[in-house]
């Protein structure tokens, strides 16, 4: 598939930094906390308790509109809190995104691996919605909405309606309006599946109108030309990870489901390209489950043959995941922690083809983006070369 032009704008410098809003609430027969203990007791994981008091010194707490730089200051039930946090230098990522498909309510775009697709942790500006939002405001300026009815569609920014992780490239679908998103996130919790139309779940049929299909490459040789990977994934604790690492369980996991096609097997350098279809949609379910069955995906830093995480926890991180960026604990902030985290990059993913149906035309689409070099079979990369087009 042809791109329809490409979007992105480079990064600033430094981001906006972010404004963090809290409403006091404690029963009336319970004593309310200073400024530093409310923040200590409720915002432990984001920093430690001289980083709160170098904050609230530094005047980046506000409380009901007017700056407090006392940390014994007496909160009231209902006070409002603003905790500003500082502009900071994010790590270097790329910014292009190609664009797939575009129409008055959908937008399909190609993300780069290493782009994030949502604010958090140190990205908070340098995300897919951040380019999405920028790009929009940019075609308003030439072509200024028409026919809008409701106040909430004048004020809609196109929204991801499905995240890809940080290191996964491939196609993102975009929605256009409120309504579409809502159409498109009803058939996606409605699952996954290799294809669409009705299908079995449980005693009764329900209709799938989402399919998706990724491009990987395995570590080994795989034997099999099919696999059907049905490990269950629950979660471990991790060190940086709030609430948990997933991974692998023999009990206590979600019933997770993907189906594994060998497309290429490179005996040379002891790699498998294969498809893989997903009937369920669990975070890292294909790194995981290619985990499990004794083949991770190469490149990945974290998971390993079982589906699980290293075993040295406390590894240090690899010089080359180490992320380039201002300093946390110039804003008080925990430094980042001394282990491999499931957003650093390196694994071959590639969110390949989507097929749907169109929210408000019920047109059945399919929309592929093209796989990088290392994903494509020899045949693709040779008419890649010659100029022709597969698809």
């Amino acid at each position: 598939m042809e791109y329809r032009g490409w979007i992105g704008r480079p990064w600033p410098e430094l981001n906006e930094g972010v404004l963090y809003t809290d409403t006091v609430k404690y029963p009336p027969s319970t004593p309310v906390p200073s400024l530093l203990e409310y923040y200590v007791s409720k915002y432990k994981e984001s920093a430690s308790r001289k980083g709160w008091l170098q904050r609230i010194q530094n005047g980046q707490i506000r409380v009901d509109g007017n700056v407090t730089t006392d940390a014994d200051f007496s909160l009231r039930g209902g006070a409002t809190l603003v905790y500003h946090r500082l502009p900071w230098r994010e790590p270097e990522v790329p910014y292009r995104l190609g664009v797939l498909y575009e129409d008055a309510h959908l937008l399909a775009v190609n993300k780069p691996s290493g782009l994030q697709v949502l604010p958090g942790g140190l990205f908070q500006q340098r995300t897919v919605l951040k380019q999405l939002e920028w790009y929009t405001a940019e075609k308003e300026k030439h072509q200024p909405a028409s026919g809008v009815s409701s106040d909430e569609a004048r004020l809609w920014k196109p929204a991801p309606v499905h995240r890809l992780g940080r290191g996964t490239s491939g196609l993102l679908l975009c929605a256009k309006s409120p309504a579409a998103k809502s159409r498109l996130a009803a058939d996606l919790a409605a699952g996954t599946s290799v294809s669409i139309g009705r299908v079995q779940k449980g005693n009764s049929e329900v209709d799938r109108r989402i399919s998706k299909t990724y491009r990987a490459l395995a570590s080994g040789i795989i034997t099999e030309d099919e696999i059907v990977a049905e490990y269950p994934i629950g979660k471990v604790k991790y060190e940086g990870v709030a609430g948990g690492l997933y991974m692998a369980s023999e009990s206590g996991g979600k019933p997770s489901r993907s189906k594994v096609t060998v497309l290429w097997r490179n005996v040379v350098d002891n790699r498998t390209l294969v498809e893989v279809q997903i009937f369920t949609g669990r975070p890292h379910q294909i790194r995981i489950h290619l985990a499990a069955l004794g083949h991770p995906l190469v490149g990945d830093p974290l998971y390993v043959s079982g589906g699980r995480p290293r075993d040295d926890l406390n590894q240090a991180i690899p010089e080359n995941l180490e992320e380039k960026c201002l300093d946390p604990a110039e804003d008080g902030g925990y430094q980042r922690p001394e282990a491999v985290l499931p957003g650093d990059c390196g694994y071959l993913l590639h969110a390949w083809c989507l097929s749907f149906v169109h929210p408000f035309t019920s047109q059945e689409m399919t929309v592929v983006a093209p796989a990088p070099p290392q994903l494509q079979l020899p045949a693709e990369k040779e008419n890649a070369t010659s100029g022709l087009s597969l698809s």
